[in-house]
């Protein structure tokens, strides 16, 4: 499978100005395909072409044609799910289950904004005798997107969708290590019917493609997942030209673990919500908080599931894929043995392949500190600590005591203590006896403090990418 893929800038395939990007496999570290290298010029186009549509052909598409060119590429894409995940696993290195999951949910987030796009409604204000005041929701304009490389697929339907749905045009920006399944996402959804400039892709290089786009004067509203580090950059480019910017920039999210649980229940969640997609996913449950008189019974089951995970190729269907690239595989690494050098002990790590790939064995931890690098960094791999706490207090403690709050999850059979804690945690979604709901389309996401701003998901994702306009009528 050797794919090149082009940039697609109002509405015809184009080569990147720098020239070409090889894309590697990481479950074997050889080259499956090229990108396109995209510079200013490449972004130019783009935002150009997208002002153009959203000024022309778009303004004049009603909310419920804009859903029925959404129906249509979630039916597009459904018919092609197979095709996508196999892009999907070969570019990011994830298990091939786990990539089908993320092709059928971007399917589905084009299909829940397909029919939420005639009822973003508005409301009337009662106000003095003679006027009738109302307000609707008006698109921004055009809207940027830089995605993260670990979920291409999901990140694409999550982001496009609700700005599409609400009359904006856009300029899409994926990451330079995986997005040939985004390059093919968007010859297929080619066919829905979107005016040529709606849709643009420019891909390429973060500091190159990236950096010019959050840049660039003609962007309306920017959506930026990635690092802390550069998300503050986009934020400061941003404020220069006074535009809505939403952030999600990773967590540290806790999991807390009572006495009274239901172990049975709990420890295959747990497990999985550190290992899916090898640790790299922004909401990973990395920090285990758990009741110091289970602690040692849960940490002895936790290391006999850690063994006995299987890592592979993604095509082999493994539990834990490659980590992305050996960059990222070195940092991981590091942080392991930063943690070992602060006092944590590494109570299991599972099998590696043969292959030749960036392998990084699922790593159960304890004796960790809360206020260890491990524990207060995002290491963005299969990298599991293990916190005990001694009571309700001691452990909204802990689960606070972190610059993150983007995902949690309680574990008990008490619901008063459910709600009091859930309630105490900062975090944007918190989850009782369980953890993730399968890509939560309809939920909205988004953190606090430095996970970031802004909503995506759900309905709420709607309001992020419009503005609230208000018509006051004297009528006499």
């Amino acid at each position: 499978m050797k794919i090149k893929g082009k940039n697609f800038i109002n509405g015809k395939w184009v080569e990147g100005s720098l020239g070409a990007l090889d894309m590697i496999n990481p479950s074997y570290d050889k080259k499956i395909g090229e990108i396109a290298r995209s510079g200013h010029e490449d972004v130019e186009h783009a935002v150009r072409s997208a002002q153009t549509a959203f000024e022309g052909p778009w303004a004049e598409t009603d909310a419920a044609e804009r859903g029925k060119m959404l129906a249509k590429a979630a039916e597009i894409l459904y018919r092609n799910t197979e095709e996508l995940a196999e892009l999907e696993a070969a570019d990011t290195g994830k298990p091939i289950t786990q990539a089908r999951a993320d092709a059928e949910l971007s399917a589905r987030y084009f299909e829940f904004y397909a029919g939420a796009a005639d009822k973003l409604h508005g409301e009337t204000i009662p106000f003095r005798n003679g006027y009738t005041v109302y307000t609707h929701r008006v698109p921004l304009g055009v809207t940027g997107h830089i995605i993260p490389w670990n979920y291409p697929l999901q990140m694409t339907g999550r982001t496009l969708g609700p700005s599409l749905a609400a009359g904006n045009t856009t300029v899409f920006k994926p990451a330079e290590d995986a997005c040939l399944s985004v390059v093919r996402l968007f010859e297929l959804i080619e066919g829905a019917g979107f005016p040529a400039g709606v849709l643009n892709l420019v891909t390429g290089k973060g500091e190159e493609a990236g950096d010019a786009l959050a840049r660039h004067p003609g962007i309306d509203h920017m959506a930026f997942t990635g690092s802390p580090r550069v998300g503050i950059e986009v934020m400061k480019h941003s404020a220069e030209h006074i535009r809505p910017t939403l952030l999600e920039l990773g967590g540290k999210s806790p999991q807390v673990l009572f006495e009274d649980a239901d172990m049975e229940a709990a420890m295959p969640v747990i497990v999985n919500a550190i290992i899916q997609n090898a640790g790299q996913t922004c909401s990973a449950g990395s920090r285990l908080v758990v009741q110091d008189t289970v602690h040692d019974a849960v940490v002895d089951e936790l290391a006999n599931r850690f063994r006995n995970l299987k890592v592979a190729p993604a095509e082999s269907d493994p539990d834990v894929g490659p980590i992305i690239n050996k960059k990222q595989l070195k940092r991981v690494e590091e942080f392991v043995e930063n943690a070992k050098q602060e006092g944590a002990r590494v109570m299991a790590q599972s099998a590696l392949p043969k292959e030749n790939g960036y392998y990084y064995p699922p790593t159960l931890l304890s004796h960790v500190s809360n206020d260890s690098s491990i524990a207060q960094n995002e290491v963005f791999g299969p990298v599991l600590t293990v916190i005990p706490f001694k009571d309700e207090r001691e452990a909204i403690e802990i689960a606070n005591n972190v610059e993150y709050g983007l995902v949690a999850a309680v574990w008990t059979r008490n619901f008063g203590r459910a709600h009091r804690v859930a309630n105490a945690i900062k975090a944007g979604q918190v989850y009782v006896n369980g953890y993730g709901a399968g890509g939560g389309v309809e939920l909205p996401f988004g953190g606090m403090k430095k996970s970031g701003f802004g909503r995506e998901k759900g309905f709420e994702a709607l309001f992020d990418v419009t503005a609230v306009k208000t018509t006051i009528l004297n009528h006499g």
